[in-house]
């Protein structure tokens, strides 16, 4: 079972199982994520899409490990003159293990 999730700004491709870095979280290592924000679920042939999230449907996610991504180099320069600014980004990330895809009850489903 696949589904997309939005958490961040974006969207991921998460099947059971998965590991993924995302937008920094404020969880803690061992913490449960829930993401509410489903935009569609497939299973097999079946394919259910949202409009724009499907109610009922979460998927869980164990907090790995929080962290900083490789530092990338900003420099800024202006040709002819003494304009020369050289900065560096670390950009935060939350690593987590996707444990399951819940999908409401029949009975839930037909109230």
């Amino acid at each position: 079972m696949t589904a997309i999730i939005e958490t961040g700004g974006k969207q991921y491709r998460v099947s059971e199982g998965d590991t993924i870095f995302i937008e920094k979280l404020p969880l803690e290592e061992g913490d449960t994520a829930v993401f509410d924000n489903v935009l569609a679920v497939f299973d097999g042939e079946k394919i259910k899409l949202g409009n724009p999230t499907i109610p009922g449907v979460s998927v869980t996610a164990e907090v790995v490990k929080n962290g900083k991504n490789k530092k990338i180099v900003v420099f800024k320069m202006k040709a002819k003159k003494t304009y020369r600014r050289k900065t560096g980004h670390r950009q935060p990330y939350t690593k987590v293990k996707i444990e399951e895809i819940v999908l409401p009850t029949q009975g839930a489903a037909q109230q």
